[in-house]
């Protein structure tokens, strides 16, 4: 009995470093792939059929009986084939056994071919519990039971039959009904994969589409636009994951006035996305709407705090730009303060600011003003500028960050974005980039 076991855990072995071989290869992927027509079928039938055949060739002679891992073959074609499939894979290796003569031949036909039928009918109908290794297991040794009771009433004599279903009972059984449940373990693995390359190929496409429509919502900040020659405005956007919670916008407000902003939104990927769309269309509603800044911030925060299940909040500096004056009527609200560019160097904008937007409803804002001189700049970041972070977690700070802007006054903005970048990323340089960053400088042309 040792032998016999060695022998059919042997050519287990080989079955297995097949199949590993095919399960690396685009082959399995490409046959799973398939839908369950004929030709599926057929070729179901035709691959388990192989396999028993290279059962039988590489079997142990035991009393006129060929005792191998035959089963298997039919057995996985019927868990993939169906009836059809099953019953073609035992018919194909129990044909093949017939031709190798001996006491047992017609049996093992009958055998192979009934265990892959009854495989079949046993997919179709419970292919989700046949998965599991514990009922794959049990019906294993079902069907391997089955095998042996058929040698028991067709081989002749009684005697004969029995003394090798004495002998071969227990490897026969536990060997195939183990190699049954490891292959469809390893086929169920293998698809699972697949359908995980699908789904992640999938969202892929579906977050690249996002970025793009996200990417629309943000103003076309070019010479063109806002197309004026009092001022020069640019903006950036670099998102930590392929889509953000950061968005900037600039827009009029009137034919002397434009707002321009720069916002920040709880969290990251898709769900700060979504919320990012939503507070940029109210914010630029609520503005256009009221008059005063403040009074249209507050209606901002309480349209974003109507339904805000998911309680995300969105922390915002919203300016308004009177282009001929160069005064700027501004709103904080929980947001990182800018820095002015100006003649004597760079200084941050520090006031009281107001709550975050969609945190509590009702919250009353305060409206600061600056002036901006000719040559002046304002520069808007988001916390992803001074929290980014080197490999040594180091910050790189508010402090770096004014020292960088300090001899910058009367540059373009689009320059000033660039050293602000380069001097971040020279910073954190080959770490990972946990937040958004995003940035906005507008200048009063001198």
């Amino acid at each position: 009995m040792g032998i016999l076991f060695s022998n059919m855990i042997g050519t287990l072995a080989v079955i297995f470093v097949i199949a590993f071989f095919v399960g690396g290869s685009d082959l399995l992927p490409m046959f799973l792939g398939m839908k369950r027509n004929w030709k599926f079928i057929l070729t179901a039938g035709i691959v388990g059929g192989a396999f028993g055949i290279y059962g039988n060739l590489t079997g142990t002679s035991l009393n006129g009986a060929v005792i191998s891992v035959r089963d298997i073959g039919p057995m996985m074609s019927g868990f993939f084939g169906g009836p059809l499939g099953g019953l073609l894979g035992g018919l194909i290796a129990g044909v093949h056994r017939y031709a190798m003569g001996g006491i047992t031949a017609k049996a093992c036909v009958v055998a192979t071919c009934i265990i892959g039928l009854l495989c079949g009918l046993l997919s179709n109908r419970s292919h989700d519990q046949l998965i599991r290794p514990r009922f794959a297991f049990s019906v294993g040794i079902v069907m391997e039971a089955l095998h042996l009771g058929i040698v028991l009433l067709m081989v002749k004599p009684f005697e004969t039959a029995l003394d090798i279903v004495r002998q071969i009972a227990v490897p026969f059984i536990l060997v195939n009904a183990l190699g049954f449940t490891l292959l469809i373990s390893l086929m169920t693995y293998v698809e699972k994969q697949r359908n995980l390359t699908l789904e992640q190929s999938r969202m892929q496409s579906e977050l690249s589409t996002a970025n793009v429509i996200q990417r629309s919502l943000l103003p076309p900040i070019t010479d063109s636009y806002p197309g004026r020659p009092e001022f020069t405005v640019r903006a950036s956007m670099t998102p930590a994951k392929v889509v953000g919670g950061d968005f900037y916008d600039v827009f009029f407000v009137g034919p002397d006035r434009i707002a321009f902003l720069i916002a920040d939104v709880s969290g990251k990927g898709i769900p700060a996305a979504l919320f990012m769309a939503s507070a940029k269309i109210t914010l630029q509603n609520c503005i256009r709407d009221f008059g005063d800044l403040a009074e249209a911030v507050g209606k901002a925060n309480d349209s974003l705090c109507t339904n805000n299940e998911a309680e995300m909040f969105v922390t915002a500096w919203i300016g308004i730009l009177d282009i001929p004056t160069g005064k700027v009527e501004y709103v904080c609200a929980g947001h990182n303060p800018p820095v002015l560019i100006a003649r004597e160097g760079a200084r941050f904008i520090r006031d009281r600011g107001g709550f975050v937007l969609g945190g509590l409803e009702g919250m009353v804002y305060r409206q600061h003003t600056l002036q901006l001189e000719p040559g002046d700049s304002i520069f808007l970041y988001t916390d992803g500028v001074t929290e980014a972070m080197n490999a040594s977690r180091e910050l790189y700070g508010e402090e770096r960050l004014q020292e960088c802007l300090r001899w910058l006054h009367g540059v373009d903005p689009q320059t000033v974005l660039d050293r602000v970048h380069y001097d971040v990323s020279q910073h954190v340089k080959q770490a990972e980039q946990f937040d958004d960053i995003t940035m906005l400088c507008l200048k009063r042309k001198e």
